[in-house]
Parts: structure tokens; sequence; C-alpha cells
């Protein structure tokens, strides 16, 4: 995902806007830039194809001072990776970088070419410099332009705007895309992420939705979507490392746990047009590719082998594409038969799975018909080394146990899922419009979930003496009961297992006793009268039942028999949303447990070794 930074101060910041940048990097992107004001208010621009180390190797050469500036990475979607393409963009005094997407960028364009604007890019984002040009040339007034600017602009975006003739000022606007303003002494800053100013600040400001914010070196002023001045409350934060900040949370799992509907959004910003799904946001050449599959291989290890179990689901149901789902360490080594048309999609969190990357490397001798990688991690080596990839957008995740890389995992597997649909025409315009709202609504209902945590957190103290418990789901739901007894036999130690509900009887039910806790997921659908067979089965054998479920699904707590009810979700996104107070559940039984919940006995984050 593109990255933003930028600053406003008395010293030359060409440095700090650079190291912003290589913060951001985990995002993913294929060009970077940056525009500075010299000491004499001339604009110097300077962009570069590639890595950030390309523009650090440019200003090396030719240096360029002051001390008001923006920076970009950029992910290509409008245009191909160019330096043309690279923001910043400029339009006469102007500047501009931009996170997002603006839907109606083609209508805007030709109408600022008919008041004889020259577009040299193919972005959607040189339409904005234009547009706060032209609104500038009757305001002559930086934050009154891009006022004017956005209300024009439908879409999603995060823009900062240098104009020339106001110096020690940049305007921020924020709609569907995160920004965050660092204070510092006598000079103030701004990002998409506060990762990108842990070198500087630690006081931050979170813009919130069409907030547009007007900063110098003293100053910021912010004005809510109607123009009135707000205040937003300044955050504190207490950073242990530069990598992350635990901030108000006790572990970096509770963190990462809680940051998923935002990690959700990211991973959807700019992927969604119209109510399609955006390929051109996965790569130029996605379309080119999926329209010609016919099969699916899915590898993975871990917690990213049971991402791509809930997505063969989808892609059968819902796309109508055949897929199978394999652990990496096993498909490397078996003789295995390539279907005609196959892509091989792998995923990792960091990109530098040793199995996973085995692979890959093995599939492009054996007659696939590309490679796709869904990673999180922009310089890793299933990036470099695959056709393209899917980028999750999770930010860096800290902890070993996987939270936020697991759901992203699965919002981008829908969003292919979706994409595939249509191109195959399986799915209907109506019926990819359905997904992807629902994909919209997810982040909203996934900060619901969250609510639970105290709830949770009671709920967890039933598990203090246990060793041992049961995870049970049907369907799509079933993958979701394997990531859940994972995540606590990861952290909290106790010896879990998980089972699709329907092999109860081929053998479990002999574990069945009252010491014995059994999880079950069932919210309400298709499968749910199978599910509560399951479940009378194991109460009629004593076992202790906990059973997470939304209103519809008709369950009341009873004798040994504890309830977690949630609202009503759609029934797509329901394996996504309820992976999460799951993951609270085996947190909470962690602490219990007294483990280590970030670094768990014998795992590492990333298994870089077979």
């Amino acid at each position: 995902m593109c990255g933003i930074v930028g600053a406003v101060a008395q010293r030359d910041v060409a440095e700090i806007l650079v190291d912003g940048l290589h913060r951001l990097e985990y995002r993913g992107y294929d060009s970077a830039g940056v525009a500075v004001l010299s000491p004499e208010h001339e604009l110097q621009i300077v962009r570069r194809v590639g890595k950030v180390k390309a523009l650090d190797e440019a200003l090396e050469q030719s240096p360029i001072l002051g001390g008001t500036g923006i920076a970009h990475t950029r992910w290509a979607t409008h245009g191909e990776p160019s330096e043309v393409n690279a923001h910043p963009h400029r339009s006469g005094k102007i500047a501009v970088v931009h996170n997002g997407i603006i839907e109606n960028y083609e209508e805007l364009r030709t109408e600022l070419q008919q008041r004889g604007y020259v577009f040299q890019s193919q972005t959607d984002t040189e339409v904005i410099a234009h547009l706060v040009e032209w609104e500038f040339r009757t305001t002559q007034d930086l934050l009154k332009a891009v006022q004017k600017a956005v209300v024009q602009l439908r879409g999603a975006y995060g823009t900062v705007v240098l104009n020339q003739d106001q110096p020690e000022h940049l305007v921020v606007a924020r709609s569907g895309s995160p920004l965050v303003i660092g204070l510092g002494m006598g000079e103030n800053f701004l990002a998409s992420d506060p990762l990108a100013l842990l070198s500087v600040t630690r006081r931050f400001i979170y813009l919130e939705e069409g907030d547009v914010a007007e900063i110098t070196r003293r100053t910021v002023d912010i004005f809510d979507r109607d123009g009135a001045k707000v205040e937003r409350e300044v955050h504190e934060g207490n950073f242990e490392s530069d990598a992350a900040d635990k901030g108000q949370y006790r572990h970096y799992m509770q963190k990462e746990i809680f940051e998923q509907p935002v990690a959700i959004m990211n991973t959807l910003e700019g992927r969604i047009v119209n109510g399609k799904v955006n390929l051109e946001a996965i790569s130029m050449n996605a379309e080119e590719i999926l329209k010609k599959v016919e099969h699916i291989q899915i590898v993975a290890c871990g917690t990213s082998y049971n991402a791509g179990m809930v997505a063969r689901y989808w892609l059968e149901s819902i796309a109508g594409v055949a897929c199978d789902v394999e652990i990496a360490s096993e498909f490397r080594y078996r003789k295995f038969v390539t279907r005609p048309n196959s892509l091989l999609v792998t995923i990792s969190q960091s990109g530098e799975t040793a199995d996973t990357l085995a692979a890959l490397r093995l599939a492009k001798e054996s007659g696939f018909m590309g490679a796709m990688t869904i990673c999180n991690v922009a310089s890793s080596s299933l990036v470099r080394e695959s056709d393209f990839a899917f980028m999750t957008r999770a930010g860096v995740e800290v902890g070993v146990a996987s939270t936020k890389a697991f759901t992203t995992q699965l919002t981008c597997l829908l969003l292919l899922t979706a994409a595939v649909g249509r191109l195959k025409g399986n799915l209907s315009e109506e019926q990819e419009h359905d997904i992807v709202q629902s994909l919209q609504r997810l982040p909203a209902q996934i900060e619901s979930a969250l609510v639970a945590d105290k709830m949770i957190e009671k709920l967890s103290e039933d598990f203090a003496e246990k060793h041992h418990s049961l995870f049970l789901g049907r369907g799509e739901f079933y993958p979701i009961a394997m990531e859940s007894a994972l995540k606590l036999k990861e952290i909290s130690y106790i010896h879990a297992e998980a089972y699709a509900a329907g092999e109860l009887k081929h053998g479990p039910l002999a574990l069945i006793d009252s010491d014995m806790p059994v999880i079950v997921v069932a919210p309400e659908n298709d499968l749910l009268e199978k599910v509560k067979s399951n479940i009378e089965e194991v109460r009629a054998r004593g076992g202790q039942m906990y059973v997470f479920a939304d209103h519809d699904a008709g369950f009341n707590d009873q004798e040994g028999f504890k309830t977690i009810i949630f609202p009503k979700v759609d029934e797509v996104t329901a394996p996504i949303f309820y992976t999460v107070p799951l993951q609270l559940l085996s947190y909470h039984v962690a602490l219990i447990k007294g483990t280590d919940v970030d670094q768990p006995r014998n795992l590492a984050k990333s298994v870089t070794v077979e």
C-alpha cells in the first residue's frame, strides 16, 4: 500500500522524509518520490522507480535542502510503475501525494483538460493536483482550495498538498485512507502510519473521516467534513522499539488483535472500485492470468494453510473454480499432477517461509500457468519470485501467533474469489457487489466483536486447570476451528485439536468428558441444524460446551453449556468475523496460564529453515 510522509520544520527535512519511507516499506510499493521547498521557495521534486534505496542514492548525488516537504511510496493502480507516474505530482506551484483511488477521476480529468490542463501521468492523483491548482486561482488560500477540491472527489483518499507560494504550510485531507499528524517542538509531521514518524515524535493526532487539516511549524488546525474547526485527541506513545509499539496494550498480540478493523480497512483500500474488485490494484497482469484459470493450487504452512482451507470453500462455492490446498512441506516432497491452466497461490505472512518458497520454485518447473503470492512483506523472496503479489497490508506483526495477518489473508482471498468468479462468468455483478459490500461492513462489525473482550476474559477462567480441548466447526468454519485450536496450543500450551463436527462419532467422542471443554463455532446458516445435532452428542456425554454464535442461532446458556452471542453478520464474511473472538479466548487463556504470549516457547515468527 502507498505510504505518505510529510514535514514542516526549521531544519532540512529530506532525510526525515526518506527515513519515514523506509519505515513504510512493509506496505508494498514500486516507486518513491519526495518534494521539498527550497529556502528560496522553489519546488524540488525527485522521483525514482523501484525501492526507496534508489531515491536515497539520487538524493546523495544531488541533495535537496528545505524545511517543508512531502514524500510517497506508490503501489501502482492507475498507470504502470514509472517515474512519470510516481508521486509527488505537480500542477504549477502545487505538489500532491495521495493514497487511495479517485473513482470519478476520468470525469474530472476531462473537465480539467477542457480548462487547459495538460496531464503528464496516467494516474488518478494528478487530477487532485490540477483541481487544487484551479481552486487556488480564485481562493489564493491553500486550505480553502483543498476544501473546495475534495468535495468534488468521489472515492478514497488520504492526500497532502504543498504550495510553493505558502511555505511552511501543508494541507492534508482524509477520506477512507488513514492519516496521522505527528507533533514536535517547533515542527510538525504527518504520515499514513505513525511507524514512519517514530524517529521524530511519539505524540500523534489521528485524523477522522472527512477531516481536513492545515499544518505549520507551530500550529495544527483541523476541520471536519462540514468545515467546522474541531479538536482531536493527542495520543502519547511510549514506544519500546521503532518496529512496533504496544502502546496501551499489555502484549503485541493483544494490540494486533485490536488492530484488525484498521488492518482490514488497509487491505481493502484501493481494491474496490464501483462495487467491483479492482484487479489493477492487485497486479497489472492479474486479469489476464485469472481469466484463464481453471484450477487453483494453494500452498502454505500453519496459519496461512488454514486461511487457504477457508478459501477453498469460497473459490469452489462462489467462484466455481476447483481448488486444492496443501501444506507446503508435504507438497514439495510428493509427486503431484499439475492440472491444466492451474494457478499456484502461495500464502505467507513473512514471504520467507522456507517450505512455501521451495514449493514455489518447484511449481515453476512443473507446468503451472503462473504463481501468485498473498503476503505481508513487499521485499520478501515470495513476492520477488512470484509472477504477481497480493499484499495483505496487515502492517508490522510482532506477536509470533498470527492474528491480523490471518484475517487480512482471508480478506485478500475473498477479494480474489470475487474477482475470479466475475472473470469466469460464475458470479454476477450484483453478487460481486454484495460480497464487496460485506467486506466493507466487516471492520465495523469486528469492532463490535472486540466489545466482547471482557466477557471472553471472564469465560477464559474456566480453562485455568484444563490441559486438553476440542474445537468444532462445519463447512468454512471447520478451518476456523483449526486456526482457533492452533492459537490456543501456540500461546497457552493447552493441547487443542479441531474436528469437522460431523466427524465426532468417528472417533473423537471417545475423548469427551466433563474435563474436556468443547468450543463450537455455530452462527445461523444452512448447516446449523447439523451442528446442533453434533452439540447434543457432546452434551449427552457430559462435555462442557462453549458456543460462539449469533442471535438467530437460538442458543441459550444452560448447565454445562455457555454461549457467546454476537450480532448477525453476512454469511460470506462470518468466518473472518468469528476468528476474532476466538483469538481473544486464546489470548486470555494464555494470560491465566502465565505463558509468554508474544514469544511462545519453541516458535519463531518467520520459519526460514526447513
